[in-house]
């Protein structure tokens, strides 16, 4: 994997966390996301 890719993975990654962390617990709920399964759902956008 190149470093670009690398770098572009990690800051998906980040803005994903950083996102889905400020939404409230109501909201993740709506979207069925426990806030405990936030790094895991950012993995996931990452792997797309």
């Amino acid at each position: 994997m190149s470093i670009a890719r690398t770098f572009n993975n990690w800051r998906k990654y980040r803005q994903t966390v950083t996102e889905l962390g400020r939404m409230s617990s109501r909201e993740l709920n709506d979207l069925g996301i426990a806030r405990s399964d936030i790094r895991d759902v950012a993995r996931a956008a990452v792997g797309r």
